[in-house]
């Protein structure tokens, strides 16, 4: 019969290791949904995901249990195993057609042996495993059927189960490819085989199961697979992405990094196709000279001279005019005047409101608004480290939202109202703690204000039918805007959603802030407010 060997996995399939960068990529994808580092690393596991930098998908363990199940149908519809067992039966009845010749030649038809021997053999046993039993302790005299039953008893315990088995399942076959016992004790071995696997992969539990059995039932990809999904957490953890235990696993300061310049790089290659923006600026600040970099003075122009090249130019115009270089009085005209060139940056304090309401789950809002906070925050910690940024979540309430929580941060399930007011006074108080001369609010929304505070008593307010307003709301939320202003703050406003209610309550705050309002697609909204962002800051004086 035809038997399985498992052999440890050697790696001589195929060489691969995890690209940790990718599997967090993968993860960040899901937090963005608002799941957190535990049911994401859970979901992928489940689920499976894609190792863009090796270029293959990872099979999830759902995937894997389907391909087993799919491998196991396909069995069942495949073979016609009805003669498997029959074959077995005419083996044991040859030996004793054997045997019963020779105990007729030795002893003849009437005697105590042929009679032992015809006992046994007529004993009614439907199964060809009792049948064998039977002859168990048998002397028998042909001493080819001696070895051939020899055969049939070391073959006796896989003959056992392989009769449980069709017992168990045999109805189940319905295929046209006749199996012989060979094939049949295979396929059996098989099917238990996917059966088992199946039976590990339900719980989700990882230890004890078999990349090598893997390999054998459903080929090197599912193996690789599994592979990968049981080392997945632990080197996530050696790359130094992920930290705690059990369900209070968290991203490292590091893989929060790495998230946000994933989202900065989705979000730059977005302007590529429009116009990158810059943080330069023409207008007065704060002046960094340009390491090597001068050009000749011109009227208006501070005299912040660099003296080596302006003596030279000196120099070169009296050579010029056939006088001797070496001179130890060098006179000097306005034409050699030679400055350095420097750069005008702009420092400015940014508070991102996130509208964190049920309404921004759908449709993809979400995970483009978060994408869009996390770019932010990369920008301004690594491009323009003077600046102050910060993320305001709200909904019913409004909060500062710490960027180290940011990439676990989902919207507020179930919590339909929208209280931009608070999280115009969370920003204001924000401001007042990191003052500059431009500060600004972004805001991210797909609604108009439908809860407000009262005298610092919390109120919510459903607009008035189907497409209406929230009379109070609205006003409340524009008396902070107008108070907003006063200040000096400007408000930029993103709208997810162009519902004639937030359009026209958008365009009422746009009059008084003077800021501006854009509608955009969750999927244009990082191209919108890179380039706001910049663009804000050139102007900045």
């Amino acid at each position: 019969m035809i038997t399985h060997r498992y052999s440890r996995w050697d790696g001589t399939q195929q060489e691969f290791t995890l690209d940790a960068k990718s599997a967090l990529d993968a993860m960040s994808e899901l937090m963005m949904e608002g799941l957190n580092a535990r049911e994401a690393l859970e979901w992928m596991q489940r689920m499976g995901f894609e190792l863009a930098g090796m270029n293959m998908r990872v099979m999830g363990l759902d995937e894997i249990q389907n391909e087993l199940r799919d491998a196991l149908r396909d069995m069942y519809e495949q073979y016609d195993m009805t003669e498997a067992l029959p074959e077995m039966q005419q083996r044991l009845d040859e030996i004793l057609d054997r045997e019963h010749v020779a105990l007729q030649r030795e002893h003849g038809f009437e005697s105590a042996a042929m009679n032992d021997f015809l006992d046994r053999r007529h004993r009614g046993r439907v199964q060809v495993s009792q049948q064998i039993e039977d002859f168990r302790d048998h002397p028998f005299q042909d001493e080819q059927a001696a070895r051939d039953f020899a055969e049939l008893l070391e073959e006796l315990e896989a003959l056992q189960q392989l009769e449980e088995f069709m017992q168990e399942r045999g109805a189940r076959f319905r295929g046209d490819e006749a199996a012989d016992y060979e094939q049949a004790q295979e396929i059996r071995q098989r099917i238990q085989g996917l059966e088992q696997l199946m039976e590990q992969l339900a719980p989700g539990n990882l230890e004890g199961l078999s990349p090598e059995a893997l390999s054998e039932l459903l080929g090197d990809e599912a193996a690789e697979s599994l592979i990968l999904i049981q080392g997945l957490e632990n080197q996530m953890r050696d790359e130094g992405l992920l930290r705690g235990e059990g369900d209070d696993i968290q991203l490292t300061p590091r893989a929060i990094r790495q998230m946000g310049a994933s989202a900065l790089a989705d979000v730059y290659r977005m302007l590529k196709r429009d116009r990158a923006g810059d943080h330069d600026t023409a207008d007065r600040g704060i002046a960094m000279p340009r390491p090597d970099e001068t050009r000749p003075w011109e009227y208006g122009d501070s005299l912040d001279l660099d003296i080596v090249k302006t003596v030279l130019n000196g120099v070169k115009r009296r050579v010029a005019a056939g006088l001797p270089a070496a001179d130890a009085n060098v006179s000097l005209d306005v034409e050699d005047f030679e400055v350095r060139e420097t750069d005008c940056a702009t420092q400015t304090t940014t508070i991102l409101l996130l509208d964190l309401s049920w309404s921004m789950s759908w449709a993809g809002r979400f995970p483009a608004a978060k994408r869009v906070a996390m770019a932010l925050d990369h920008l301004v910690r690594t491009q323009y480290p003077r600046d102050h940024f910060a993320v305001v979540g709200f909904s019913t309430r409004a909060k500062e939202i710490p960027i180290g929580e940011l990439p676990e941060v989902c919207w507020d399930m179930g919590d339909p109202f929208t209280n931009l007011q608070g999280g115009l006074m969370v920003a204001e108080e924000l401001i007042r703690k990191k003052p500059c001369a431009s500060p600004q609010i972004l805001v991210i929304t797909d609604g108009q204000p439908t809860a407000y505070l009262d005298e610092g008593e919390l109120r919510v307010e459903w607009p008035n039918g189907l497409g209406g307003v929230s009379p109070h709301a609205v006003a409340a939320t524009l008396a902070t805007v107008r108070r907003v202003t006063r200040q000096g703050i400007t408000i930029n406003t993103f709208m997810l959603d162009d519902a004639p209610e937030l359009v026209g309550f958008v365009e009422r705050m746009t009059q008084i802030n003077h800021g501006r309002a854009f509608y955009t697609h969750p999927s244009q909204i990082g191209s919108f407010m890179m380039v706001d962002y910049v663009q804000q800051r050139r102007r900045r004086r």
